[in-house]
């Protein structure tokens, strides 16, 4: 399509340069110009379902036709709280104008609903290149967004990059899900009356959705990739293991960034128990059995579970995320390390990565001082402090022995807070990437680990996401460079079953049970690395302590 030749610029390096960006321009144009000489003809503006007619949004500027507030399930409010959710739709919606977003899911820290957000909010967007047919066929690229299992929205993924920057073309979704005490309560009256761990229902049931009706907008149900980020990088990794590793027919591959291996207590923990207690008891539903309990919840405003949910959220002041996925017995049968180390999980090829400080700034978002490391009092306690605010069960001992061993103050120019950062973005992060490519490639998968580090754009968790949802954002020369690469890499997983980027290096798979080697993904200096020895004896000690910490 256009000339390029290799220039060394390090010894056993090359890098392929562009020649002529004016032809390669010229060609896109053209490419573009002729899909949308299509569009009156040819083009999916409007998709009947069995429940449903949907019209989209055609943009012939962006190339997209955008299908947004499709819905996937029925409303999950009064009878339908804290179940699994029923999907597809019993309702037939007649014509729907599906041209907006509809509502977001109500988020843990909101006291009352607001005029973008809802309990009502079991709703999908399907992005679809302008050219496609109903036979088109395409590849399938799912996307669940982060914030913790407590918030977040579909909304925070716009499809322009990712359509616009894949060398072949593919179907972008993003769904909603319940989350925060909407999503994620537990304990043991919701195990007796109603389903554990309803926002991964909602997800399993989106994708449920997206073998059955994807066709209808010219995707392939065979050629499903899921991907996330944070706790929507944990939502992939748990449906890789969801249902003992039986739902690779869902999905035939899977994507994170930063996977977040979160404390994840059994149902019935005393944790876990003590936050239904409280919500219940703010909610105006306290001191009644299970089934009272429950029926009491199901009948209240929603503005009230809301506020419930928040003060409950507020009174954990040591915890970022205390309203979270719970081993359930059912759907979680097994924590993350036990079923990757069993070989309890779906047999696809997986892409995964972290970023360098995966850990920095949590701590200073605590409002207790006893457990912010960012204090000019802080000190080895408060560092114990922080971490068992995230992981209840972990114990001092084990706390010595990190820090002994693995973490010395020492190593850290005697920052309290540089080495909870190290901690707690090893254990949940970084070393889950680890843990999720090298089961993989033990178990004879493919597996692609990468590693961001980026001085310009920030390599703190979350930054790699300016990637690929900046928008129009532009970048000086290498990170333009860097993301139009990591749009390909990812984009061309997704297609055709290996990360490739033609003004790139190679990105090969996975050889050992590190996942090395990895690709590092620095502006100016992409590269191969291997995980450190250190690193992974970090790791090693992290997924030692998975039955202590539930993990």
């Amino acid at each position: 399509m256009w000339t390029s030749f290799l220039l060394p610029i390090k010894p056993g390096r090359f890098r392929q340069l562009e020649i002529s960006t004016q032809m390669r321009l010229s060609t896109r144009l053209l490419f573009l110009s002729q899909a949308v000489a299509q569009v009156n003809s040819a083009a999916l503006s409007t998709v009947k379902l069995d429940y449903g007619t949907f019209t989209g949004l055609t943009n012939t500027s962006t190339g997209v036709i955008y299908f947004r507030g499709v819905r996937y399930a029925e409303a999950p409010v009064g009878n339908l709280r804290w179940r699994a959710p029923v999907s597809p739709p019993t309702t037939h919606l007649g014509n729907v104008d599906a041209s907006q977003y509809a509502s977001e899911c109500i988020a843990n820290t909101q006291t009352a609903t607001t005029s973008t957000t809802s309990e009502d909010c079991l709703f999908g967007n399907i992005f679809i290149p302008i050219a496609t047919t109903s036979t088109s066929a395409l590849p399938v690229l799912v996307y669940f967004h982060g914030g913790g299992f407590e918030s977040g929205s579909s909304r925070d993924a716009p499809p322009e990059n990712i359509i616009q920057g894949s060398a072949k073309p593919l179907i972008f979704i993003t769904f909603d899900y319940r989350v925060g005490q909407f999503g994620f309560l537990a304990g043991t009256a919701v195990h007796n009356s109603g389903d554990l761990n309803a926002g991964l229902l909602d997800q399993k049931a989106a994708l449920e959705w997206v073998q059955r009706y994807i066709s209808k907008f010219g995707g392939d149900p065979r050629r499903v990739s899921i991907w996330g980020e944070s706790a929507g990088a944990g939502a992939t990794m748990f449906h890789l293991i969801g249902d003992g590793g039986a739902n690779g027919n869902l999905f035939h591959q899977a994507m994170g960034d930063s996977p977040s291996l979160s404390y994840l207590p059994d149902y019935n923990d005393p944790f876990i128990e003590g936050l239904f207690t409280q919500f219940a008891g703010l909610a105006g539903c306290g001191n009644m059995n299970d089934a009272t309990t429950m029926a009491c919840l199901r009948a209240k405003p929603v503005n009230t579970l809301a506020s419930a949910g928040a003060r409950t959220n507020a009174n954990r002041t040591a915890s970022l995320f205390p309203i979270a996925p719970v081993t359930d017995g059912s759907f979680i049968r097994e924590r993350p390390v036990e079923a990757f180390r069993n070989g309890h999980f779906a047999r696809v090829p997986v892409l995964f990565g972290s970023n360098t400080n995966e850990g920095a700034h949590w701590s200073a978002s605590l409002p207790d001082p006893n457990a912010n490391t960012s204090s000019p009092d802080a000190t080895e306690t408060t560092v114990y402090n922080f971490i068992a605010g995230q992981f209840a069960s972990f114990t001092q001992a084990s706390f010595q022995t990190a820090v002994a061993q693995f973490y010395p103050l020492s190593d850290y120019n005697g920052s309290f807070s540089l080495q909870g950062q190290q901690m707690y973005g090893e254990m949940r992060y970084i070393c889950s990437a680890v843990l999720i490519a090298g089961a993989a490639t033990n178990f004879g998968l493919k597996a692609y680990q990468y590693h961001w580090d980026n001085p310009i754009l920030s390599s703190d968790h979350g930054a790699d996401l300016n990637a690929f949802f900046d928008g129009t954002q532009t970048f000086d020369a290498a990170d333009q460079e860097l993301v139009v690469a990591m749009r390909s890499y990812f984009t061309s997983f997704a297609t055709c079953g290996a990360p490739v980027a033609s003004n790139s290096i190679a990105w090969p798979s996975a050889v050992d049970s590190n996942g090395s080697p990895r690709i590092l993904l620095h502006p100016g200096d992409i590269s191969l690395e291997n995980v450190t020895d250190a690193l992974s004896a970090r790791c090693a000690f992290w997924h030692g302590l998975s039955g202590e910490i539930s993990t």
